[in-house]
């Protein structure tokens, strides 16, 4: 299951013939994503796990499984503000219910990315990725 902007970037990215250009992509899509208010960069957002500062702060309209889910997300790395906004793609917009149920590592692993980032950025958006899902079903409980 991936939303309709995944399924737009999974083949942006069958387009681009190498890694560099689809790198490229990802830090021009980093360079996009709005940046967090300096408010809201506390304890409380960021995201334990990653070698970058990481901020994730969800926004979530209204309540219970199906309520839907959306996230504003900041990085000091520029490469780590584009796997942001690739996560964006992957959950923006879903109920909270249906977030649980992507497969995010399948889903990612589309885009290549699990052959090319490294080993500390690969845990970083493992980290985020379970944010975002530990969020999503707390918020679904509710």
């Amino acid at each position: 299951m991936a939303t309709e902007a995944f399924e737009e970037l999974a083949e942006t990215f069958e387009f681009l013939d190498d890694w560099e250009d689809r790198y490229r992509h990802v830090i021009d899509m980093g360079k996009a994503f709005p940046p967090l208010d300096d408010a809201v960069k506390v304890p409380a957002t960021k995201v334990d796990g990653c070698a970058s500062q990481v901020w994730i702060l969800p926004r979530i309209e209204g309540q219970g499984p199906e309520a839907q889910f959306d996230f504003e997300g900041e990085s000091d790395a520029m490469i780590v503000r584009g796997l942001i906004a690739v996560l964006h793609a992957l959950y923006a917009g879903l109920s909270v219910k249906d977030v649980g149920a992507v497969d995010a590592p399948a889903e990612l692993a589309r885009l290549g990315l699990n052959d090319h980032l490294s080993a500390q950025r690969s845990n970083g958006l493992r980290a985020m990725v379970e944010r975002i899902r530990k969020t999503a079903q707390e918020a679904a409980t509710v």
